[in-house]
């Protein structure tokens, strides 16, 4: 692409390299494929929003060749555009809507101290559902039950399968890098097998994807803050702390 805040996503590496760079800016993730004619008209749009917020920052996806960016955002259907400030989920849009889309980004990016996540935008039957817990379970006791999850052991990971059996990507290389780490176990969750501890844990921890690192019963952060920790010695410092 041609505009200098608009960038075609490479790798999830790439991925994380550009998202990373300023934590305080909002990003458009437009979540496309070039068979779905629906995702040509939206490409445009996405292009236009681009040249009108020069300060956002645009990352086109494409979901089938960069499927573990896709997994990670649990994204089910394109198009699906993801709005964040850093990793703070602040809306979410499926399907062509470009109104909403239009709407959504221009209400974040003219208001940058707005950390509170968008009302529900995406509706659509194929995206997951952001509701709250189900009526059986109240919100008090998924809080409770969701803490008792974080605090069963020293380091504890919510991730998609398990540390033998891991169901995507990110998760497989944040099991790895604990594991060179020399933490030889550690409490696991898998967020695939109940909707409402991972809906909940978004929430709580104000970060949109998964896997999540805790240690010592406080949120650490997801693959790449993780991988960054570990890399200037801190990460294992915390382990040893």
């Amino acid at each position: 692409m041609a505009l200098p805040n608009a960038h075609d996503v490479q790798s999830p590496e790439h991925f994380q390299t550009l998202l990373s760079e300023d934590l305080g800016r909002v990003s458009l993730i437009n979540f496309w494929a070039p068979w779905a004619e629906p995702c040509k008209q939206m490409n445009e749009v996405v292009l236009e929003l681009a040249r009108k917020y020069p300060q956002v920052l645009v990352l086109q996806v494409e979901a089938e060749t960069q499927a573990d960016i896709a997994e990670s955002f649990e994204v089910e259907a394109v198009p699906t555009f993801v709005i964040l400030r850093g990793h703070t989920l602040l809306g979410r849009i499926s399907g062509a809507d470009a109104p909403a889309l239009t709407q959504a980004l221009a209400d974040h990016a003219r208001a940058p101290s707005s950390l509170l996540p968008q009302s529900h935008t995406d509706r659509a039957p194929a995206a997951p559902a952001d509701d709250a817990p189900p009526e059986s379970e109240s919100a008090e006791a998924l809080a409770a039950r969701m803490r008792a999850l974080m605090t069963q052991g020293p380091v504890v990971l919510f991730m998609k399968g398990s540390p033998d059996a891991p169901r995507c990507g990110f998760s497989r290389r944040i099991v790895a890098l604990l594991r060179d780490q020399g933490v030889g176990s550690f409490a696991h969750f898998d967020i695939l097998q109940d909707d409402a501890v991972r809906q909940g844990l978004k929430e709580l921890n104000r970060w949109p994807t998964f896997p999540q690192l805790i240690v010592n019963g406080e949120f650490v952060g997801g693959l790449d803050v993780v991988t960054e920790m570990a890399e200037n010695g801190e990460l294992k410092e915390m382990l040893q702390g």
